[in-house]
């Protein structure tokens, strides 16, 4: 009863997380080369095989970049909003286009897909919970403000990808043109170590136990402030930064109904970590 999960790349220079059972797997995005991707995911011991759908989040190139050479190369289904699909200018295959909609699942083998909006400078933003043996894993990212979908997702989550993109301080003493922080700071910018601390904080399962910080910027973040900002529940869950550059280890996540403490993060083979949870 669990699910393995792998941030393949995180950042502005590109973002792909894995998300899969025993026998398949999803991709969230495709902002890597498909080059790159089956590298990442060699190393780690995954196999591009296993992968059977790649679900994109939005149109920007951070997270688009390789969905053509891995459509084209893996014949995989690259799933759309119709309005992202147009915005987005790829060239896909007509019968490998799939168009999801929100709040309505996508089962891809014996993985769920629920994608539902969010507040993004984007055509039509969506987030994902990725559901299968009992386990919901969640890509939140993109995010400008926490809006009533993000939170009432947020809340089903055993494992989740939430951005932490960039330190208030950091940002504003940085060299960035005023526009650009304005617009990063904005609702429909990003969340800073602070905002993804807050919601936490605030909606948080109780059966959350693994969090990985997610698509931080290289120029108005540190890993080790991120970390500080969750430093509190550092003895309770796991807690991890998803690298701008390599992929991290896999995490297998799994659902225990005799779950009595919060478990610890113990190493497997093929870098693979386990979270128990209830």
């Amino acid at each position: 009863m669990s699910l393995f999960t792998a941030s393949i790349n995180s950042g502005s220079n590109g973002n792909c997380y894995y998300i899969g059972n025993e026998s398949e797997a999803v991709l969230i995005d495709a902002g890597i080369s498909c080059r790159e991707t089956e590298k990442r995911m060699k190393q780690m011991g995954l196999k591009i095989e296993m992968v059977k759908a790649v679900f994109i989040s939005h149109e920007h190139g951070d997270h688009i970049r390789g969905v053509e050479s891995i459509a084209s190369k893996h014949k995989l289904p690259i799933y759309f909003t119709p309005a992202t699909f147009t915005q987005s200018k790829l060239r896909v295959a007509a019968e490998q286009v799939i168009i999801f909609k929100a709040y309505e699942p996508v089962q891809i083998g014996g993985l769920s897909v629920l994608a539902f909006p969010k507040l993004h400078d984007a055509i039509d933003p969506h987030s994902f919970v990725v559901s299968g043996n009992g386990v919901n894993i969640g890509v939140f990212t993109d995010i400008g403000a926490p809006c009533e979908h993000v939170i009432k997702n947020f809340k089903h989550c055993h494992a989740i990808f939430l951005e932490a993109n960039y330190d208030d301080v950091m940002l504003e003493n940085g060299r960035y043109p005023y526009h650009l922080k304005r617009r990063i700071m904005g609702e429909h910018g990003h969340l800073s170590n602070l905002q993804a601390r807050e919601l936490f904080a605030a909606h948080r399962p109780t059966h959350m136990q693994q969090v990985y910080l997610s698509h931080l910027s290289k120029d108005n973040n540190d890993p080790e402030e991120a970390l500080r900002a969750f430093s509190d529940w550092a003895m309770q869950l796991h807690i991890s930064v998803a690298s701008r550059y390599e992929a991290g280890p896999v995490y297998q996540v799994t659902c225990h109904s005799n779950y009595k403490m919060p478990a610890v993060a113990v190493r497997r083979k093929q870098q693979s970590v386990q979270i128990s949870l209830f």
